[in-house]
């Protein structure tokens, strides 16, 4: 006798099983693919638990560069996704630069300049085996190569410490221009204003808002407008503005008002904002924009000092930006805890 089907599902355990497998798929597909889906993922977390263990006890100096490394990638990413918000939001609905809320108009503003960054490497490493030159050069060169985001906290403090060294080298020279200019001013009240104003920095007073915008005349054409500037008062200002010097006039000019053509828009919308709104380190990072260093200054006066400078800038006109320009070292030479 031949076994009947009953007999033959009993004598054939692999069938049953395969049967009982194909009928749970079929009867709850999404249920099975998320349940793989969960267990792939809390699997991949232990071994990468075990892995971050392993690094941290055998490799602690490696383990916080690579933890630094990869929250750094996670913040950038976070980053971009934002700006990819933000860039599809204006396209939308027709929104320029300058419309956007201050917050918005900062984020594009850093994130385009940690793009041009990152792009440098991404350009140097295309050549075959390159990419481990690269990483070589980001460990031992992490200020020029490599943006905030993967910076440890103390190298935070000593880069922002160096560039704002770097940028104070070129106040004497600014100031010594001023200074030079002083004759050329035909308006004998200018003449005595702005001889007042260098007497009071060389003494290290801080001078007031009233001291700066009473020359705003002298810095909308002649001898301080921004098309009178020669090419060494350009180079020193783009070293304040921790913007490269080394182009021709020409670019330098270009470079500078579209600099402070952006800074003058983001002020307007901080103004409408309000400086209370803004967090200590949106405050800080503001005021460092700037030309503050404000790593070493308190919470309030920082506050204080962006209050004075949006004072400034909203009641500058377009064509007065070369007083914002020279406003960067102005105001921030003598600043409090500044002459260090």
């Amino acid at each position: 006798m031949f076994p009947g089907p009953i007999a033959y599902l009993s004598l054939s355990p692999r069938s049953s099983l395969d049967f009982g497998r194909s009928s749970k798929l079929h009867l709850s597909p999404k249920a099975d693919v998320k349940s793989l889906i969960s267990y792939v993922a809390a699997k991949t977390k232990v071994i990468n638990g075990k892995y971050h263990r392993f690094l941290g006890r055998h490799f602690p100096r490696f383990y916080v560069l690579y933890t630094i490394f990869m929250k750094g990638l996670q913040m950038f990413w976070a980053d971009a996704k934002k700006a990819r918000r933000i860039k599809t939001n204006m396209w939308k609905h027709n929104i320029k630069f300058h419309q956007l809320p201050y917050r918005e108009m900062e984020h594009l503003r850093q994130f385009r300049r940690d793009v041009t960054k990152c792009l440098f490497l991404g350009i140097i490493s295309i050549p075959p085996f390159a990419n481990y030159l690269v990483f070589l050069l980001m460990y031992l060169f992490p200020r020029q190569l490599l943006i905030q985001h993967f910076w440890t906290p103390k190298q935070q403090i000593d880069f922002l410490d160096i560039y704002h060294a770097l940028r104070k080298q070129s106040h004497p020279e600014i100031l010594c221009y001023l200074e030079k200019v002083i004759p050329l001013v035909s308006d004998a009240g200018l003449r005595w204003h702005m001889t007042e104003l260098c007497t009071k920095i060389q003494h290290g007073t801080h001078p007031t808002v009233h001291d700066i915008l009473a020359l705003r005349q002298c810095f909308s054409n002649h001898p301080l407008g921004m098309n009178q500037l020669h090419a060494l008062q350009m180079k020193a200002l783009s070293r304040a503005m921790l913007l490269t010097p080394h182009l021709p006039p020409f670019l330098l000019r270009r470079r500078l008002n579209t600099h402070m053509a952006v800074i003058h828009q983001l002020d307007k919308a901080l103004a409408k904002l309000g400086v209370g709104q803004l967090t200590l380190q949106e405050v800080k990072s503001a005021c460092y924009l700037r030309g503050l260093n404000s790593t070493h200054i308190a919470e309030e006066k920082c506050r204080t000092w962006l209050g004075e400078w949006l004072q400034i800038s909203c009641s500058l006109k377009e064509a007065e930006l070369s007083l914002l320009l020279h406003n960067v070292v102005l105001l921030s030479v003598n600043y409090i805890g500044t002459r260090r």
